[in-house]
């Protein structure tokens, strides 16, 4: 959620008992490294990898074409594919909270369309009033809950031309705490280069527009990549490296890379991945991210892990893509 709501369910939380989804948005701003400066950004969904196989790469998705879920890095990623693209993937997240996406990308002719959306589950908190004995100072359970999240709906509409890609895409971000609702439209571009197989290049500016209102904003964020295969990706032997570098408002530059392997016979396979990210000072993430996958023909199931040293433990993403 953003600090402004934050701010504001801190003064509810008497009366709908947001004390708890006030310490749980606390520690996912901390965790995720916002910038002691950025009292702007009004999401950290958006700032949160869009797939699994983004997240064990360090976060790294400008360059990672042909994957439905690469819309949520970069509008353009999505032009390489060739029918049809379908990715989910879900994160028990910090402090009780929950992470899900989902993505499905069509190509038509030169155009490729696509449906994403995501969504930060803070879980159920039950409504408290103040308790009058105690002259307000304590609550009584109502019986009744609230539902605090944050989701976000996304659509692209990618346009290729020989190996250069154009894309657009249009978001809808909606957040709420109780009866704190904050709402805003923003849009996405960006471009792709694929070289066959070998090669891909991209840049992305994300979270155009994006005002919720009370000076939250969605945090724009610009994103340039390069990803190359060493290997054959139709082949046994799979080898790949992506290196990004990120620019968001208010925080400081990062650098992201990633490495990619594993061995695929008769469409059967494992993948290896490890990324590896610079952070803002302000940080409990770990900069390294590892994961795997499993290929079973044109099905890949995908699993991501970053560690928060302060938080306890660390954070396991699953993710399954289906690209026929």
């Amino acid at each position: 959620m953003t600090a402004a709501v934050g701010r504001s369910a801190v003064g509810r939380s008497k009366t709908n008992g947001g004390g708890r989804t006030v310490m749980i948005v606390t520690a996912l701003l901390i965790a995720g490294s916002r910038s002691t400066t950025a009292q702007t950004e009004g999401s950290i969904l958006t700032l949160l990898p869009g797939t699994t196989r983004a997240a064990a790469l360090g976060g790294a998705g400008a360059a990672l074409v042909g994957d439905a879920g690469a819309m949520f890095s970069n509008p353009a990623g999505i032009a390489t594919i060739r029918h049809l693209s379908i990715e989910g993937s879900y994160e028990p997240y910090l402090a009780g909270s929950a992470v899900a996406t989902a993505a499905l990308a069509l190509r038509v002719s030169r155009f490729t369309w696509g449906l994403g959306a995501e969504e930060l589950d803070y879980g159920t908190e039950p409504e408290i009033v103040p308790d009058p004995s105690t002259g307000g100072r304590r609550g009584t359970a109502t019986g009744a809950s609230f539902h605090p999240y944050e989701a976000l709906a996304a659509s692209s509409l990618v346009y290729r031309r020989g190996v250069a890609a154009l894309g657009v895409t249009a978001k809808y971000n909606r957040q709420q705490i109780g009866e704190e609702i904050r709402d805003a439209w923003a849009g996405d571009v960006g471009l792709a280069i694929a070289v066959f197989d070998i090669m891909a290049m991209g840049v992305s500016v994300q979270n155009l527009g994006g005002d919720l209102g009370g000076g939250a904003l969605l945090p724009r964020r610009t994103r340039a990549g390069l990803t190359l295969n060493y290997t054959d990706p139709e082949g046994t032997f799979r080898l790949l490296t992506t290196l990004e570098g990120q620019w968001t408002r208010d925080r400081s530059a990062v650098l992201v890379q990633g490495v990619e392997g594993g061995v695929v016979t008769s469409g059967v396979g494992l993948a290896a991945r490890v990324g590896y990210s610079t952070r803002p000072a302000v940080t409990d993430a770990s900069r390294w991210t590892f994961g795997g996958g499993i290929v079973l023909g044109r099905l890949a199931l995908d699993y991501a892990f970053q560690g928060y040293d302060a938080l306890g433990g660390g954070t396991h993403r699953v993710g399954i893509r289906w690209t026929p």
